[in-house]
């Protein structure tokens, strides 16, 4: 005759059972689909696909500096993240606010893991590295991937948003004292 289970091993398995259902659930959910707005785009030669592959990255622009930094274009509201070789490690279009910074030289300042955007979006990966009229310009990305819609007239936001790969991958490259280099 089989021995019998106490009552706390009946409880103990179920609750692990159930942790490992959720878990599983979880990871679906986070490789499902994630809603993108349409409205605003970073250009409208803007790719599809913002990263390049490796055999053909968007060139750096002239007069970036040297040595590890992220670039980040004005004009072609582009982001660079450039490793000490002068290798470029990614690239990737932007929306940015209504606020930018003067083109030279910055440091990432500090960073918050996560917060409210001051347009009210769930936003992470947010990396300060300047501030204009009042305005703090830091680099971020809406927690669940969509895009920013365009800033009311008149309002004073100083984002540099990405999408979400994009934004984990600044955030791993860009520690505080990153040199941030913005052209023109």
């Amino acid at each position: 005759m089989p021995a019998r289970l106490p009552s706390w091993a009946w409880v103990t398995g179920l609750t692990v059972g159930a942790i490992a259902a959720v878990t599983v659930l979880g990871v679906q959910a986070d490789r499902g689909s994630h809603p993108t707005a349409t409205s605003a785009k970073p250009s409208s030669t803007a790719s599809a696909q913002p990263t390049p592959t490796p055999s053909a990255p968007a060139k750096v622009p002239d007069g970036s500096g040297t040595g590890r930094r992220v670039v980040y274009s004005l004009g072609e509201k582009r982001v660079w993240l450039v490793d000490a070789s002068e290798a470029t490690r990614r690239t990737f279009t932007v929306w940015p606010g209504s606020v930018s910074p003067d083109p030279g030289s910055y440091t990432v300042s500090s960073r918050n893991a996560a917060t409210t955007g001051s347009d009210g979006v769930q936003i992470e990966h947010i990396m300060y590295f300047a501030a204009k009229s009042g305005t703090s310009v830091a680099f971020s990305n809406a927690v669940d991937g969509a895009s920013p819609p365009p800033a009311a007239s008149g309002t004073k936001t100083g984002g540099v948003r990405m999408r979400k790969a994009d934004g984990t991958a600044l955030w791993a490259f860009g520690t505080v004292g990153t040199t941030v280099t913005v052209v023109k």
